[in-house]
């Protein structure tokens, strides 16, 4: 990476440039040589300024490494007027929402941590660069001298070390007996019609013996889990949502949307014929195709009204580390763009909630022993020009010497307790294994 300082002082120019006493906004940007792909992580590591975002998406065409907050926003309507109202078709907003969108937002329960960061570090077709924010509602010159202070924190990244922690003990919420219980109500729930399906989830915290670096151990699943978004939201030094999920929920570019529907699930393995073994049998089971067209049927409803066309593609197969799904890719025509509607009507999807989505939400929210807040809701960015968020599975909330980790699966008439705990303990194993040093 060219040094640090020589951006810097650069940017120092630029600003020098944009500081005048009006309101507005300017995006300011400087062009740099990485002298490796993916290698934003390590250098936002470094940084000591916080919130952090780190995106890197499924195909790594894109990777992201932001931090510093100019404008902060609990929900992702207020975000998109922010973005309408300033009209910079490549200025992102960066960040989480929550797994239930339904309830209004309040001060201490907000739908999303989405924020205009100060600083950024893209990598993409064009290139690399680094990129300073600036936003002031009074004096532009004000926030150029905020930004300035910003700049003088940044340093050059370092190699993050391998992990070294051991884990002292691990509670599931809920445990395996508590699970089958809670299957059981949910089958009866099923069979009495209030709902088709219901996705159930637990959470399981693992006590570490030293706190864990949230950057090292994403660096450490960004290695072994691939095809997927990696995404990482770093509040503080101590605490961090990350994960790394197959799934998207969608991607707009323009007024095109791409969406899919996963679920359906098999064991993987490392042997590749055995894995295609495995596969070829997923393709077959008429539980998990059942399954994943009940999520086609929601998702392709959900979206009427909001859409001019909509077309769904055949089944596909999609091999992960430690298990298989079911993929069907959705592209639809929008009617017009608005990004908070989509996230609206997508999110939860049937594959992280049920159907009818509203009954089992509610299923979820009174029986489950735990609350989902970032799991399962969406991570990612939006933008003018296109806005993308991949659902937040496979992910994990560290607090210091804590990590949560979280793992789900669908419930439908067919469903056996004890096969569904084995699908969430592989699901759980694709970030569990790296703090075992398990070799695939």
């Amino acid at each position: 990476m060219k040094q640090m300082s020589e951006l810097v002082k650069l940017l120092h120019q630029r600003l020098q440039e944009a500081a005048r006493p009006q309101p507005g906004r300017e995006r300011i940007s400087v062009p740099l040589t990485l002298q490796q792909r993916s290698s934003l992580l390590p250098w936002l590591a470094a940084q000591p300024i916080f919130p952090q975002f780190y995106w890197r998406q499924r195909d790594d065409k894109e990777e992201a490494a932001v931090c510093g907050e100019v404008v902060r926003f609990n929900d992702a309507a207020s975000a998109r007027q922010f973005l309408i109202s300033n009209d910079v078709g490549n200025m992102r907003i960066w960040g989480l929402n929550t797994f239930d969108q339904v309830e209004a937002p309040s001060a201490d329960r907000p739908k999303s941590a989405l924020f205009l960061p100060r600083i950024e570090m893209l990598r993409d077709a064009d290139g690399a660069r680094l990129v300073v924010n600036l936003y002031s509602e009074t004096s532009l010159a004000d926030d150029v001298a905020l930004a300035q202070q910003s700049l003088k924190l940044l340093t050059a990244g370092e190699p993050l070390a391998p992990l070294n922690v051991k884990i002292n003990a691990v509670h599931h919420q809920p445990e395996k007996q508590g699970w089958c219980d809670l299957l059981d109500q949910a089958l009866e729930a099923i069979s009495q019609g209030q709902f088709e399906k219901v996705v159930l989830a637990r959470q399981s915290t693992l006590s570490l013996n030293a706190p864990l670096n949230p950057a090292a151990f994403l660096n450490a699943s960004a290695a072994v889990n691939h095809h997927c978004f990696h995404f990482m939201m770093r509040m503080d030094r101590e605490t961090a949502f990350l994960g790394s999920s197959p799934e998207c929920l969608f991607l707009r570019m323009g007024r095109s949307l791409t969406t899919e529907a996963l679920a359906g699930t098999v064991a993987s393995s490392p042997d590749n014929q055995e894995a295609k073994r495995l596969g070829d049998w997923l393709m077959r089971d008429k539980k998990n195709q059942h399954e994943n067209l009940l999520v086609v049927d929601d998702i392709c409803q959900r979206l009427q009204g909001g859409i001019l066309a909509i077309d769904v593609l055949p089944a596909e197969i999609v091999r992960l580390r430690k298990v298989q799904h079911l993929r069907r890719c959705i592209h639809a025509d929008l009617a017009k763009i608005d990004d908070a509607d989509s996230l609206q009507r997508l999110q939860p999807t049937a594959a992280v909630a049920g159907l009818p989505r509203e009954p089992a939400r509610q299923f979820i929210l009174q029986f489950e022993p735990f609350t989902r807040g970032w799991y399962a809701g969406s991570a990612g960015y939006l933008s003018l020009n296109q806005t993308e968020f991949a659902v937040s599975l496979r992910s994990a909330l560290i607090e210091g010497n804590n990590i949560h980790l979280y793992a789900g699966a669908g419930i439908v008439a067919e469903s056996d307790p004890q096969q569904e705990w084995l699908e969430i303990e592989n699901k759980a194993a694709g970030l569990r294994t790296l703090l075992e040093r398990e070799d695939w």
